[in-house]
């Protein structure tokens, strides 16, 4: 059973309280979402361009992701929205990336770092030689 204040003070103090926990805590909402029209699709490319008033985010599939494609990328998903969905979307990815990195490690986004020598023509590494034994 919750003490009522005996005083304005402690009233007032109490007062204070709870908006201090209000303010630090804010609480959240259950929002309900119908994805039941969205169409989900792979991209492997995107690119970032935009206007002083939005921010326009292409995502495409790259049939040849390492090297210098020879044609050109489809962009199949055009994503427009202003800058402040943005930097909620970034601080959203930012967050479920760390997750994501602190269970299976660190993700290599260089692409020629990830290569294994030897799996791709034209890239492997020379035969290690051995250093003459002491005698």
């Amino acid at each position: 059973m919750a003490k009522t204040p005996d005083t304005p003070e402690q009233e007032t103090a109490a007062s204070e309280e709870g908006t201090q926990q209000q303010q630090q805590a804010p609480a959240r909402v259950a929002l309900q979402i119908d994805d039941s029209g969205a169409v989900a699709n792979y991209a492997n490319f995107c690119r970032v361009t935009g206007t002083p008033e939005e921010l326009i985010i292409d995502f495409g599939l790259n049939p040849q992701p390492i090297g210098v494609p020879t044609s050109p990328i489809p962009v199949t998903q055009r994503i427009i929205t202003n800058f402040y969905t943005a930097k909620r979307m970034l601080h959203a990815l930012t967050m479920t990336v760390q997750r994501h990195e602190a269970t299976f490690g660190v993700l290599e986004i260089d692409v020629q770092k990830r290569v294994r020598p030897g799996l791709v023509a034209g890239a492997a590494a020379p035969p290690q030689q051995q250093p003459p034994a002491a005698e």
